[in-house]
């Protein structure tokens, strides 16, 4: 009988977790995986990779990465308002050529105004491209298969940053500073093969038309909405942390080795990338709701969060023991975000009108990019009072995503808060068809 049941529920997981069920999804599934490679190869050591390929200084291309990132928000509202009119996958086609583009000519943009010029048309794309991507989950997929589906993108991401960045030290190493312009390039064919990939599956929009007076004003009265948005502002901060705050705080308050925090990371993309579709799947399987499986996750962020504090307080002497306990730690934080980020990016994409599903993902994109603008001032200034009140601040903010999250299973649409298989969601938009071009 035990072994029937342990039958069942692995017969229950692999469906949810199930083989491809949309046509052409395999084509999108590595155009993604290609695509985050390909980003791999700069993002980990962006300052170092952009001071190489333009012979700008440090300070120069720091600032000037800032100020683009910033400018480059501006993205958002108009890739929504694109992504409205014209479909989610042809605006997704245009942000690979702008990518593309780009890291195509970075090699060559040595002066000041150049590098500026050719930062802010990534930047531009980079910032965009989340929002967009969300949108074609949503227009290709509805019910269980949209959280499949967030689980498979997550987990690709982590695997490809990481296979990337593997890649790109390998080619440096070998190639020394030339190196980083043959990382460039192959990121920019990355993003024309991503393309490619992603022009065999057609995307016929099954989606009512935008109403002439239907715009952002819609999404700001949306009060709902925003409050979704809001907590995955806070949310964001914590997923900010273990590439600004941790670092900082184990090799300073915890004076520990900075071998430590890389093995953190590298711990964390391999966890992200080897169990998010089992983890995803697994939630699936027992029905949870998606508010409370994200916020379940916001627990278990705070949770992660206190045990730094706990460890900031007690200071172990010996460093295998610290760095056993920072592991440990990473594994829990881990775990909140493989539980959180599929529910949560599901739940926002359900949640959003299908007429104006483009607009929705960049208010909501707005949250992450706010967060990542935000968050290393703000812990740099706690932090300077004491190691650990960024991680108290980071306990707090996420106990309330939780709190606000389950407050708002009231007020969200229903078939939003409750994951359906694709063939009971019922009085919905009818999905995009896809299908693999021949």
């Amino acid at each position: 009988m035990a072994r029937t049941k342990r039958t069942n529920r692995a017969a229950g997981i692999n469906r949810a977790a199930g083989a491809t069920r949309i046509a052409g999804e395999r084509r999108m599934l590595v155009a993604m995986a290609v695509d985050a490679t390909g980003s791999g190869m700069y993002v980990p050591f962006s300052l170092v990779f952009f001071h190489h390929i333009t012979g700008l200084s440090f300070a120069t291309v720091g600032l000037v990465l800032t100020v683009v990132g910033l400018a480059g928000l501006g993205a958002l509202p108009l890739a929504g308002s694109a992504v409205d009119r014209f479909g989610a996958h042809r605006v997704q086609l245009v942000l690979y050529g702008i990518r593309g583009a780009g890291f195509l000519l970075y090699p060559f943009a040595h002066s000041l105004p150049a590098f500026a010029a050719v930062a802010l048309m990534t930047s531009f794309g980079d910032r965009a491209f989340p929002a967009v991507q969300q949108s074609l989950i949503g227009e290709i997929a509805q019910g269980t298969d949209r959280d499949r589906l967030q689980a498979s993108s997550r987990a690709l991401r982590n695997g490809g940053l990481g296979a990337g960045a593997l890649l790109a030290s390998l080619i440096v190493t070998l190639a020394g500073d030339t190196g980083f312009t043959a990382a460039a390039w192959l990121n920019a064919a990355s993003f024309a093969a991503a393309a490619l990939l992603m022009r065999g599956v057609r995307v016929v929009r099954c989606i009512p038309a935008v109403r002439p007076q239907a715009g952002y004003g819609l999404v700001l009265r949306d009060r709902p909405f925003l409050a979704l948005t809001f907590a995955n502002f806070l949310n964001a901060l914590g997923y900010a942390s273990l590439a600004i705050l941790f670092p900082l705080y184990i090799t300073t308050s915890l004076r520990g080795p900075a071998a430590i925090s890389g093995a953190a990371f590298t711990l964390n993309t391999v966890l992200c990338a080897a169990g998010g579709v089992l983890v995803a799947a697994r939630v699936r399987s027992r029905g949870a709701r998606r508010t409370r499986s994200a916020a379940l996750g916001s627990v278990l962020f705070a949770a992660a969060f206190v045990a730094l504090v706990a460890l900031g307080t007690l200071r172990p002497g010996a460093v295998w023991l610290t760095g056993a306990a920072l592991l440990a730690i990473t594994v829990l934080y881990t775990l909140g975000e493989l539980v959180h980020s599929p529910s949560a990016g599901a739940l926002s994409v359900a949640a959003a009108p299908a007429a104006l599903r483009g607009r929705y993902m960049a208010a909501y994109q707005l949250s992450w990019s706010l967060s990542a603008a935000v968050a290393p001032s703000l812990f740099t200034v706690l932090f300077d009072m004491d190691g650990r009140l960024p991680w108290l601040l980071l306990a707090g903010t996420s106990l309330a995503a939780a709190v606000l999250l389950l407050r708002l299973e009231r007020v969200l649409p229903k078939s939003a808060v409750h994951p359906m298989a694709p063939a009971a969601v019922a009085g919905s938009p009818r999905p995009a068809q896809v299908t693999a071009a021949a």
